[in-house]
């Protein structure tokens, strides 16, 4: 199953593609879209369209994008925000099912707490996948969005799984 995650930002969205079978976890690779400058219309079509390529290239079976958290700056709250419409916008249209995640279900996931650090999480990603090289923070944190969804994924798999074994 290949797996795309999403950490939605206005100026840089980070992205991940991982490949997951089983226990196994293989990182197919990961990047940043930035929006440049300009009017906020612009930005946001920069990034649906750079989007929408790496969806068409690397052709995801699911996507999951990271729940944005609201801040004293509700200015910068609602950009983030729209920026975030593109991240789900561009994988559904393709006609993926979209996960969202909050920050701490993500971190908990991959760290065991929901408060860890971003180099902690990082951290994990790498034991994931070692050998990976991110093309920023923002591709890190992408990863462990798309890590959370495959365990997420496979979990709802084993358990639909056992509960038709129950019902047979």
């Amino acid at each position: 199953m290949r797996v795309l995650g999403l950490d939605p930002g206005l100026r840089a969205l980070g992205w991940g593609v991982i490949e997951a079978e089983g226990g196994s976890i293989r990182h197919v690779a990961n990047g940043i879209c930035r929006s440049g400058e300009g009017a906020l219309a612009v930005r946001l079509l920069a990034l649906y369209r750079q989007l929408s390529c790496i969806v068409a290239e690397y052709a995801p079976d699911a996507a999951a994008v990271e729940e944005t958290f609201v801040n004293r700056d509700g200015a910068g709250t609602l950009k983030l925000g729209q920026a975030r419409g593109i991240a789900l916008l561009a994988p559904a249209e393709a006609g993926l099912e979209v996960g969202e995640y909050a920050a701490t279900a993500i971190k908990k996931a991959l760290v065991g707490t929901g408060r860890a650090e971003k180099a902690q999480v990082a951290h994990m990603v790498r034991m994931h996948m070692p050998g990976v090289e991110f093309a920023g923070a923002d591709a890190s944190d992408a990863l462990a969005v798309a890590i959370c969804h495959a365990h997420h994924l496979q979990s709802r798999g084993a358990l639909a799984a056992a509960l038709a074994r129950a019902g047979a």
